[in-house]
């Protein structure tokens, strides 16, 4: 297992979120996908998970590694595991 930490949530059109968690180093992805309204009605994403190691998938374009690295040692730095975010 992995942990890995929030780095970025989007929503779509159909109130769909899609939640990215990384690695501390920003070179491995773990994404998850709610509805909208799920995530309203029970405690919304935590800041960080723990992944099974095959679950992850690596980043190949070296800005979006160094920008996941930071947001998740950010993360990391200002949050519990278990905080919503």
């Amino acid at each position: 297992m992995t942990r890995v930490w929030l780095v970025d949530r989007d929503v779509d059109s159909r109130n769909t979120v899609t939640m990215t968690y990384a690695t501390p180093d920003g070179e491995r992805a773990f994404t998850r996908q709610a509805a909208l309204d799920r995530l309203a009605t029970r405690d919304g994403p935590t800041a960080a998970v723990d992944v099974e190691d095959d679950r992850l998938d690596p980043v190949d374009d070296r800005e979006t590694v160094e920008r996941y690295a930071a947001e998740a040692q950010r993360v990391a730095a200002e949050n519990d595991p278990e905080d919503v975010l």
